[in-house]
């Protein structure tokens, strides 16, 4: 617990120092900084599960492979709520710091216009490696904590759900912004009402603003 918190810590301190950076093409130092800092609460909580902490023990690099050498199958164990709720929210959360990150991405609105749509593919991108390296790569569900040791806890479903439905989650937020939240700000002057209702209509892209230390409500645009 006291090496996750000082990861969590260490990620924070990085994103308050060095968030003001503005180069003119995709902020990767910022996104990759968010990204790690995301991942750092994601696992933050798995330390809290003592299956987690239990499975800490052995040789990392031997228990790593073997878990993560255990991928085959859809299903991986999980409650529903888990692998079709929880996964695509985490999903489109990576996905909009990938948005708030690209300079042309972070000011475009719902639309049929190409811009808009081959920016949230790379969201989509974004998102896709983000649940790679969650499920899979050094800092992930495999290496910490051994998900995929038990036969059966390691399964293509994350890998899909993750990124995809998370995709579906963005484009429905952008459109409630647009849609929604904009005819809520135009109708009620107290800004109150601004800040709930962007920040409980769109509550993916408030995480990811929050990992970037904007207010939930925040909008680049407006």
């Amino acid at each position: 617990m006291r090496q996750i918190a000082l990861l969590l810590l260490a990620s924070l301190s990085l994103v308050q120092a060095q968030e003001t950076e503005t180069p003119t093409g995709f902020h990767w130092g910022p996104a990759l900084r968010q990204s790690f800092l995301f991942l750092g609460v994601e696992h933050g909580g798995r330390m809290l599960q003592p299956k987690t902490r239990r499975h800490l023990r052995g040789p990392f690099w031997k228990d790593y492979w073997r878990s993560a050498g255990s991928l085959g199958g859809w299903n991986d164990g999980d409650t529903w709520l888990t692998n079709y709720l929880a996964h695509p929210v985490q999903g489109a959360v990576a996905g909009y710091i990938q948005i708030q990150n690209d300079p042309r991405g972070i000011t475009q609105r719902f639309s049929r216009e190409s811009a808009y749509w081959t920016s949230r593919l790379k969201a989509l991108g974004w998102s896709a490696a983000y649940s790679t390296q969650f499920e899979l790569g050094p800092l992930s569900e495999a290496a910490l904590g051994n998900v995929g040791m038990t036969p059966g806890t390691m399964g293509y479903t994350d890998l899909v759900m993750t990124p995809l439905p998370g995709f579906g989650m963005i484009v429905a937020e952008d459109a409630i912004d647009l849609y929604l939240v904009r005819r809520i700000e135009d109708r009620f002057s107290n800004p109150n009402w601004k800040r709930f209702s962007r920040s409980v209509l769109n509550p993916q892209r408030s995480v990811a603003n929050m990992l970037r230390i904007k207010p939930p409500w925040h909008r680049d645009t407006r």
